[in-house]
């Protein structure tokens, strides 16, 4: 049996040997310990970008839903909400058989500064005016809706005042991408160019709105 002092001396050997490996190996990790950070960011990024994309689904639903509940509650009118661009559908159609009237929308809204439909929707729009053309009082209206907060960073918001804006298409005016600003000022802009103001007149709604006239 070897002296006790010999014994100390394997166990200090031994201990040291293994830390000296946990070491090792923690130093030799070090690059996938530097690389977790970035790839920690890019998650969370996409994490908050996959929050923002629903959240703004969301608002766009619940404001299609609103407009559809809003026009249902008129008298003599009735409105469905149609359900997702991608099956090549508008947003809401509201139809007054006894005055024989449709209006096709497209609705927007967002805490934004600007709210945009593109060309192709404004042109889906447009084109459902004229299949239903059962009905002599026909048109394509855009609808923006500024809610009462307005974004100033990534996760920061500002009170303002709810707006809405309802804004008639002219079927004789080639589909563009349309910006409506909270200030109510439309602009079009096609195939990359500069935006370019123009005046789109509103259209009067059957119900009561947060629309404010320019």
């Amino acid at each position: 049996m070897p002296p006790p002092a010999l014994v100390r001396l394997d166990i200090f050997t031994w201990a040291a040997g293994r830390t000296g490996v946990a070491e090792e190996g923690a130093g030799g990790g070090g690059g996938a310990d530097d690389a977790a950070p970035p790839a920690a960011a890019a998650a969370a990024a996409a994490a908050s970008a996959a929050r923002a994309s629903r959240t703004r689904r969301r608002r766009g639903y619940a404001w299609e839903d609103a407009l559809a509940k809003r026009f249902c509650s008129s008298p003599g009118w009735t409105a469905f909400r149609l359900g997702s661009p991608s099956v090549g559908l508008p947003d809401v159609l509201a139809v007054r058989s006894r005055g024989r009237s449709l209006m096709v929308l497209e609705a927007k809204s967002g805490t934004e500064s600007a709210l945009s439909v593109p060309a192709e929707q404004v042109e889906r729009c447009v084109s459902w005016t004229r299949i239903l053309d059962a009905y002599g009082d026909r048109k394509a209206v855009l609808a923006f809706k500024f809610l009462s907060k307005r974004r100033v960073g990534t996760d920061s918001y500002k009170g303002r005042q709810l707006r809405e804006f309802y804004k008639v298409w002219s079927p004789r005016r080639p589909a563009a991408e349309c910006v409506c600003t909270y200030d109510g000022r439309t602009y079009l802009r096609r195939d990359g160019q500069k935006r370019r103001a123009v005046d789109l007149a509103d259209c009067e709604m059957p119900f009561r709105t947060a629309q404010v006239k320019r």
